[in-house]
């Protein structure tokens, strides 16, 4: 059960004005977490140390995914880690960004098993993850990358495909439309481009990026506008670097 929020009014997703460093959550599955990249940790990490480099006055970034989790089990912990990175008193964090929905999406047993979380149920899950985020602060939503068919089962019980996850994340899409959550469609951005670039960056599971699937998704998301608002210098110091 959750904790009862100090106040009911919906946070806006637009970015605050700030003079100084703003305390981030990444909150998530193994998207965030980074599991597949030994060398560089995921896109979090990479970005996470971007901003404490001594000649960059970046923000506090904590990672919060966890492998396997499912946008309910995200849900759960949701309030409770936002409101222990803080830091100092009377402060909370300052943005969410949120990545989950690829382990509601799977088959189990056999690829024509039900979802790991029902359809009707995960969109129901994703409407209460939203609510109960923005309520606390602005969010961004990062989407999931697409897998690869041909490496499934995933632990010799998980099937993912492709139309399983256009399905639930475009729930998700539309579910941060309707809630002016910017979303940034890694799905569709990874199809359009060829099965051999996708392959090249994804671990040898099929379903986790690689370290170059990470540095990959690392550009998608510091090109994103909508964390531009954020940092408006990070476009260019990256690519300048």
């Amino acid at each position: 059960m959750h904790t009862s929020l100090a106040s009911s009014s919906i946070q806006l997703s637009v970015p605050p004005k700030h003079d100084q460093p703003l305390k981030i959550v990444a909150l998530g599955d193994s998207l965030i977490y980074g599991f597949g990249d030994p060398e560089r940790g995921g896109w979090v990490e990479q970005l996470r140390r971007w901003w404490m480099m001594p000649d960059n006055v970046g923000h506090v970034l904590y990672n919060l995914g966890v492998r396997g989790d499912r946008t309910q089990q995200v849900t759960q912990r949701l309030e409770i880690e936002f409101r222990h990175r803080g830091e100092l008193k009377n402060r909370v964090p300052d943005l969410i960004i949120l990545s989950v929905g690829v382990n509601d999406s799977a088959r189990l047993t056999r690829a024509n098993g039900r979802n790991y979380t029902d359809f009707s149920e995960f969109e129901k899950d994703i409407t209460s993850l939203l609510d109960l985020a923005q309520q606390l602060c602005p969010v961004l939503f990062v989407g999931m990358v697409p897998v690869d068919e041909t490496k499934m089962p995933f632990l010799n019980c998980f099937y993912y495909n492709y139309a399983d996850q256009y399905r639930y994340k475009e729930v998700t899409r539309i579910a941060c439309s309707k809630r002016r959550i910017p979303y940034l469609d890694i799905f569709e951005q990874w199809m359009k481009r060829s099965q051999a670039w996708r392959q090249k960056r994804l671990s040898a599971d099929g379903l986790h990026p690689n370290t170059l699937g990470y540095q990959s998704l690392l550009e998608d998301v510091i090109h994103w506008e909508a964390l531009a608002d954020y940092h408006p210098e990070l476009n260019y110091q990256m690519k300048s670097s």
